[in-house]
């Protein structure tokens, strides 16, 4: 195997790329970092140039090449265990899966309504019938996880691992567009944007010269 290489999009929008990038570098794994500005007239070529996916996040190992967050997210954790990305009882690992898996498959209605966006504060917008279910599910998620398996750290399964990974756009959309939250979920949201790894990943976000207007809510 050879050097990490983790191609992303642009910090601000994309949450594909937030979650494999957030979760390697809490780990303090070493990687080279290739940001693809997203909606720009070359992107999608300048993606192909490191995968026939056509999208956003590529992991590069050497010869193995794996796109897809989660995909990359299981890879990392197989490929580097001490890294604890995935719970050690079995039975936490598989709601760990299944949890993570629930956040890569579901909730259209949040990413539809409430796209990713770490520079703006947006409080009420994107709140409506069909995003409301969904936010009551995650904060179900969240719940659950924490009473069964967090006792021994502030993440849903006590360490930061892959869930919290695959949910960690949405917390970050839950501050953008100010969704009231129980106290479970608040603590378990500061706890989240308290991390040195995504504090580095907003001060980016925060400093990139690009606005895609498509995915502006203003």
């Amino acid at each position: 195997m050879g050097a990490l290489t983790l191609v992303i999009g642009n910090k601000n929008y994309s949450s594909w790329s937030l979650r494999p990038w957030l979760a390697m570098r809490h780990a303090g794994l070493t990687f080279d970092e290739v940001m693809v500005p997203l909606w720009t007239d070359d992107h999608k070529e300048k993606i192909l140039a490191h995968s026939s996916s056509g999208k956003v996040p590529i992991l590069k190992d050497g010869d193995t090449v794996v796109w897809e967050s989660l995909a990359i997210l299981e890879y990392v954790a197989d490929r580097f265990p001490d890294a604890g990305l995935l719970p050690d009882d079995p039975a936490a690992r598989a709601v760990a899966r299944s949890v993570a898996a629930e956040t890569h498959a579901g909730f259209p209605a949040i990413r539809k309504s409430m796209p990713m966006n770490i520079r703006k504060s947006l409080p009420g917008r994107g709140h409506n019938d069909d995003v409301t279910p969904e936010i009551a599910r995650v904060c179900a998620i969240w719940a659950d996880c924490r009473a069964r398996f967090g006792h021994d750290g502030p993440f849903l399964f006590g360490r930061f691992g892959v869930a919290d990974a695959m949910f960690a756009p949405i917390v970050a959309r839950f501050r953008t567009y100010d969704v009231a939250l129980d106290a479970v979920s608040a603590a378990y949201c500061k706890a989240v944007l308290d991390i040195d790894a995504f504090k580095e990943w907003e001060e980016s976000a925060r400093a990139e010269p690009w606005v895609i207007d498509r995915v502006e809510l203003d």
